[in-house]
């Protein structure tokens, strides 16, 4: 699953306390992984300040995703 190393990164990267949305969209700039048309599409309504961060949809169909009460990033399976 191609997200688990993008949660890696991200998390690693959550931990800061200068941590936001932009910082973790930069970070998945640099993953080869993201599909980008699906993740602005699954981001059409991001909003930082209701959201916290964005997920972001990798290219075999796993989601990094954002989990606000905890401040972090998990990976989801491609759905079926």
């Amino acid at each position: 699953m191609q997200a688990q190393a993008l949660v890696k990164a991200l998390n690693a990267l959550a931990k800061s306390p200068q941590f936001s949305y932009t910082k973790a969209r930069a970070a998945a700039r640099g993953d080869a992984n993201v599909d980008w048309p699906r993740t602005k599409a699954r981001n059409a309504d991001f909003n930082a300040d209701v959201d916290g961060c964005e997920s972001f949809v990798m290219k075999d169909g796993s989601v990094c995703a954002w989990l606000p009460g905890s401040f972090g990033y998990t990976a989801k399976p491609a759905s079926p």
